[in-house]
């Protein structure tokens, strides 16, 4: 199920028409309120999340979306009006999946559901350890010298990224590449928050991500 949370009733309905037509299932939705309510019954697959909403705005949504435990891992696709760089941008920092600009083409709407949708697909059970780290990719949790820790998830993605290829140096643009896609127009500094929070909740191990200076980070291999 996918839910498009839009208020203007015909890029609705025509989106609804749409994401049916191509096999599958979504419902309409006008408002935040509304939103909330449906998720009490129903977790959908993703969610289409226009910025541009009466009474609570889809940037203050996604912020209840990604803090809460039920729908924190839910994909999610903004639409943004054509110019508004600086949602945009909010938007993908917050956790937002992907994109999409105002007006946009059906085609390219489902495109991007596609893809968000296969990205999202959870791998069974697969483990990755370095050290006293183990992310679990499944449930998507990670725990540190056996404790549990809390990472967003830009963190996890980030962290994700290191365990993988433990050993190699990422620069900070091909961090932001593959962690906030090649679509995002924020700055470097982004990543280096990003290291800075996930060093501290890893706790003893944040000593793991080495600063190779002048040129990126990595993960000490050999752990």
């Amino acid at each position: 199920m996918i839910f498009c949370v839009e208020d203007d009733r015909g890029i609705r309905e025509l989106v609804v028409y749409t994401l049916q037509t191509a096999g599958y299932e979504a419902v309409g939705i006008s408002d935040g309120e509304e939103l909330f309510r449906r998720l009490q019954t129903e977790t959908p697959e993703l969610i289409l999340l226009d910025i541009m909403l009466p009474g609570e705005d889809g940037i203050t949504l996604l912020k209840r979306l990604r803090s809460e435990a039920g729908t924190g891992e839910i994909p999610v696709i903004m639409a943004t009006a054509k110019g508004t760089e600086y949602d945009k941008v909010i938007g993908l920092d917050l956790g937002a999946d992907d994109y999409i600009v105002k007006p946009f083409g059906m085609m390219e709407m489902v495109s991007r559901v596609k893809a968000v949708l296969r990205r999202s697909v959870k791998e069974s059970n697969e483990l990755i350890r370095a050290g006293e780290i183990c992310m679990d990719l499944g449930s998507r949790e990670v725990s540190v010298c056996g404790d549990p820790a809390r990472l967003t998830l830009k963190e996890f993605d980030l962290l994700r990224l290191l365990l993988e290829n433990q050993g190699r140096v990422y620069s900070r643009q091909q961090m932001l590449d593959l962690v906030w896609g090649t679509g995002f127009v924020g700055e470097s500094r982004t990543v280096d928050v990003h290291i800075g929070t996930l060093r501290t909740k890893l706790g003893p191990c944040g000593e793991y991500i080495e600063t190779v200076r002048g040129v990126g980070y990595r993960l000490r291999s050999g752990q």
